[in-house]
């Protein structure tokens, strides 16, 4: 048996044209990762898009400097770029079949990107999930909980369902439901509700309180008072005021009563209240 022929080896497959074209192909490779991890300075500059749109054009982009970078590669090492791209399209092809939902995602993470029903930083109601978004991405958006757990929501999802935006607005307004007995004075309570508001700082005054009646009730009259402040400031304001309105209705003698029934039992016992 004769042996392998290495040297005629060397000369057929090693001619120094290959071996530039391979060194120029790696070279073409180096240049396009590094580009690609230089991505995020030059998207940064753009600073009419908000940080959402920034991270979703830097990954296409990143991907496309690496698509392109392979593509010189190979054409560098004489593959027929052609056939790759007729290779790709059928690849493609059945590649969408079996991933209808992931292009369904992609499709609809750039109708939220151009939409922009939130961004990075809201605090989102979507889907029975309540939480703040912290990255909005190709197929899938992340939401952080009030208890910090992980939830990620197909962008699908996201378009699909009635998303309330509980950061949009800079200022919120609480309702703070009161009973009183009927007895009390209803102007009286009135004034006590407005000057608990207007004692704490973070009460705004424009929008002004409101005060409504709102029913007669099985052993309450009840009202809805109507509070604005700042979006940060809501949970708060909210218990604070809660605690000063039932120290100024105690302080007034003004009672919150509680629904008393009467019990009637079969026999020769009377009647029992509770």
């Amino acid at each position: 048996m004769n042996g392998f022929d290495w040297h005629k080896f060397a000369h057929t497959y090693f001619t120094e044209e290959k071996i530039l074209n391979l060194f120029l192909a790696a070279l073409v490779l180096v240049i396009g990762v590094a580009l690609s991890r230089r991505v995020d300075s030059l998207t940064n500059r753009f600073k009419h898009l908000d940080l959402s749109q920034r991270m979703m054009f830097t990954k296409f982009a990143r991907y496309a400097v690496v698509t392109l970078a392979i593509s010189m590669a190979l054409a560098q090492l004489g593959f027929d770029l052609r056939v790759l791209l007729g290779a790709a399209g059928i690849l493609t092809v059945a590649i969408g079949f079996a991933a209808q939902t992931s292009a369904s995602n992609l499709i609809s993470g750039i109708f939220l990107m151009v939409e922009k029903p939130f961004v990075i930083g809201d605090v989102v109601d979507v889907a029975g999930t309540r939480g703040e978004v912290l990255a909005i991405d190709l197929l899938s958006c992340k939401v952080r909980t009030p208890n910090n757990m992980l939830v990620r929501i197909p962008n699908e999802t996201m378009v699909k369902s009635n998303i309330t935006n509980v950061s949009y607005f800079p200022i919120r307004r609480f309702d703070i439901q009161v009973g009183v007995g009927y007895s009390s004075d209803l102007k009286r309570v009135r004034d006590l509700l407005f000057e608990a508001a207007h004692s704490h700082p973070q009460c705004l005054t424009e929008p002004a309180p409101e005060f409504t009646f709102s029913s007669f009730g099985d052993s309450a009259m009840n009202v809805v008072f109507q509070v604005w402040t700042l979006r940060e400031n809501t949970s708060k304001v909210q218990t604070d005021l809660y605690i000063a309105i039932k120290e100024e209705l105690d302080k007034a003698g003004i009672d919150i009563p509680f629904p008393i029934r009467t019990l009637q039992i079969e026999g020769a016992l009377p009647a029992v209240k509770t």
